[in-house]
């Protein structure tokens, strides 16, 4: 006779970090961000930030958690490019919050789902700076949609060996 468990779907597949890698990943990541486009200017397609918030915001499970999460790392990426202070902020924040809010609903641990929530993530911050350069701030940018493109697929193709490696850091209780 089969057994019926009441405990929830969130409950069984939400993932802790020990803190050090919690602190250190995305710290290590905004850091890379900020220096290695320095020497290797094409390098600057990558966003190592978004890649790591995904990752901890779908991991996590909790909206609240992961629109924190795009925040801090949102808002340390200002704080070491040459960014408004908040642009970064605002959309990781959002970027955490949708991503987590998915985790809850969605098997995010398959290869497919991975790569389509990368994608569709790149593109959705690369739209939610142009709103907010455009339209809030005023500054008339023109966005070179098919570079875009190129940039979310590069940074999908980065994101999914980031993901099975921090895979390996996650503490299931």
């Amino acid at each position: 006779m089969a057994t019926r468990s009441y405990t929830s779907r969130r409950e069984l597949d939400e993932h802790t970090f020990h803190p050090a890698v919690a602190l250190l990943v995305p710290v290590a990541f905004i850091i890379l961000q900020a220096l290695l486009p320095k020497p290797f200017p094409k390098l600057a397609i990558l966003d190592l930030p978004l890649i790591a918030t995904i990752f901890f915001a779908v991991s996590r499970r909790s909206p609240i958690a992961g629109t924190l999460t795009g925040a801090a790392i949102g808002l340390l990426q200002d704080a070491l490019t040459n960014q408004y202070i908040g642009i970064n902020g605002i959309t990781k924040a959002l970027i955490g919050y949708a991503a987590a809010s998915i985790g809850f609903k969605v098997d995010v641990d398959t290869l497919m789902t991975r790569v389509l929530m990368s994608f569709v993530f790149c593109l959705a911050q690369s739209g939610l700076l142009y709103l907010i350069q455009n339209h809030l701030l005023g500054q008339g940018i023109h966005m070179l949609w098919l570079h875009e493109f190129v940039r979310a697929i590069v940074n999908t193709l980065i994101a999914i060996p980031i993901f099975f490696l921090l895979d390996r850091t996650r503490s299931d209780e």
